[in-house]
């Protein structure tokens, strides 16, 4: 299966102007935890998820109106739709995260494939291999 096959297409974006409560306005409307983060040309520049909200703005005693800017992530490990889902699998495993952005060949955001897409989605990924998957994204980082 390829990744174009089983991400969200089209998932609600954010850019690094809007402030990080139209990114959580965001997360609740759209029942997520992780925004793309684009430019005028719609190219990924990063993502702001419900952890970066937690750690880097509320622990951080920033308000509603700080920049997604300011507390989004950069250098974010992405896909290509035509991507097979064990590559989707890898990006996860090796980076520690729950969530892939889908870009194309420029570089724009088209999509999203999130753990739960490979969880839930039975002909994706066998169950062993979601359970590894989850394993080492859960595992400790190493100081």
């Amino acid at each position: 299966m390829k990744a174009g096959e089983l991400m969200t297409s089209e998932p609600a974006c954010c850019t690094p102007e809007d402030t990080i409560r139209r990114a959580a306005e965001l997360m609740q409307t759209c029942d997520c935890g992780c925004v793309p983060v684009v430019g005028e040309d719609r190219r990924l520049v990063g993502v702001v998820t419900d952890r970066d909200l937690a750690i880097r703005a509320t622990a951080r005693g920033k308000g509603p109106e700080t920049r997604v800017l300011d507390v989004m992530s950069t250098g974010v490990c992405t896909c290509r739709s035509d991507d097979d889902l064990g590559t989707v699998e890898g990006i996860m495993a090796r980076e520690q995260v729950r969530r892939v952005p889908v870009v194309d060949q420029d570089g724009c955001c088209i999509g999203m494939i999130s753990q739960a897409d490979l969880a839930l989605n039975s002909s994706a990924a066998s169950d062993v291999e979601v359970g590894r998957v989850v394993e080492r994204i859960s595992e400790p980082a190493h100081a």
